[in-house]
């Protein structure tokens, strides 16, 4: 197989196009020093305050050794905060701190105008369709995944409705 033909390969432009979300995500919030996995952990606390870190590595389909490093680095940071869970002392709850509530609410314009880069090649059908074969094409292989994902309680995942960039 010539070496070119990998360019035209789904795993080839999905794992591309994330490189560009990514690069676009970090330099939209480079002034507030935010990662997308770090803005996904802040929005799921502010959704689910007290959430245990093993559901809010499902919400957000990280391994738990991801999820704990960047909890790790938001609580040196003072965005939130990890204590035992009531009934339920081999769990972690977590929270957000005031400060990281108020990191958010800041990320939230960079973070929707990173999202409107990212899809700017593309007309607004166009962009619909788009996020609904994504969310297909997630939906339908989800047990092919390393890490489970368990949307937010009552937050049901929509197609054509990006609210994070990556």
């Amino acid at each position: 197989m010539p070496v070119f033909d990998i360019y035209q390969r789904p795993g080839f432009l999905l794992r591309r196009a994330h490189q560009i979300s990514t690069a676009i995500f970090e330099r939209s919030c480079a002034h507030l020093g935010l990662t997308p996995a770090q803005y996904g952990v802040l929005s799921v606390l502010a959704e689910q305050p007290g959430v245990d870190q093993s559901s809010l590595a499902r919400a957000l389909a990280f391994d738990k050794v991801t999820v704990l490093r960047v909890l790790q680095g938001l609580e040196a940071k003072g965005l939130c905060t990890r204590v035992t869970a009531p009934g339920n002392r081999r769990q972690m709850a977590v929270a957000l701190t005031p400060q990281g509530l108020e990191l958010l609410h800041l990320a939230r314009q960079p973070v929707q105008q990173a999202a409107d880069l990212l899809l700017s090649p593309f007309t607004p059908a166009q962009r619909e369709q788009f996020m609904a074969l994504l969310s297909t094409l997630n939906a339908s292989l989800e047990a092919e995944a390393r890490a489970g994902f368990v949307p937010v309680q009552g937050q049901p995942v929509k197609a054509g409705k990006p609210s994070i960039s990556n």
